[in-house]
């Protein structure tokens, strides 16, 4: 939370601050691609180094961005919800093919971030310590304050699970995804 995704692509350069992330813990997790440590094509990935991005595809043409965060082949990832637009912004708003500069919904949600940020499959295993695809820490302090966990979302298929506090936004940034829900459940 808190720091930089950037994405050096042909197009040019975009970036925006972590705001929003789920955390899936593997084969502990009915929400988890993972799950009872199913080992997949599309997992693969997972159970490798930390610090690789995994993606995967959603509705048949939209995309996620995981970072892989488990150790010792521990298929645990961080899904990225929602990041707050920095640089590269006219190429993310061409990108998402939308008018106006309503910041707000730019990246809020992770597929949105996906196509602003020219994230796709061709990414999946990048090392974030490379020069592609990579985050940084610009020097932004974040006290554990603003931090606020909320359950996960769209996860009613995971039973239990769906209402570990693991969703983690920061408190009060207006470019976290679903606004509205949030604070009906916190009313």
């Amino acid at each position: 939370m808190g720091k930089v995704l950037v994405h050096n692509s042909r197009e040019g350069l975009t970036s925006g601050q972590i705001v929003e992330v789920e955390a899936y813990i593997g084969p502990d997790d009915p929400a988890s691609h993972a799950y009872l440590n199913r080992k997949t094509e599309r997992t693969k990935v997972q159970y490798g180094k930390r610090g690789c991005a995994y993606i995967y595809q959603i509705y048949g043409n939209q995309f996620c961005f995981n970072i892989v965060t488990g150790r010792n082949a521990n298929p645990e990832v961080i899904l990225v919800r929602a990041l707050e637009p920095i640089s590269g912004v006219k190429l993310m708003i061409k990108r998402r093919r939308i008018k106006g500069e309503n910041l707000n919904n730019l990246m809020n949600g992770p597929a949105k971030l996906c196509r602003a940020m020219g994230i796709d499959k061709s990414l999946y295993g990048e090392d974030l310590c490379g020069e592609v695809l990579y985050i940084i820490d610009d020097g932004f302090k974040l006290s554990p304050e603003k931090i606020m966990a909320t359950p996960r979302i769209n996860i009613d298929y995971a039973g239990e699970a769906k209402n570990n506090l693991w969703r983690f936004i920061i408190r009060g940034n207006l470019f976290v995804s679903h606004q509205k829900t949030l604070f009906r459940k916190l009313a």
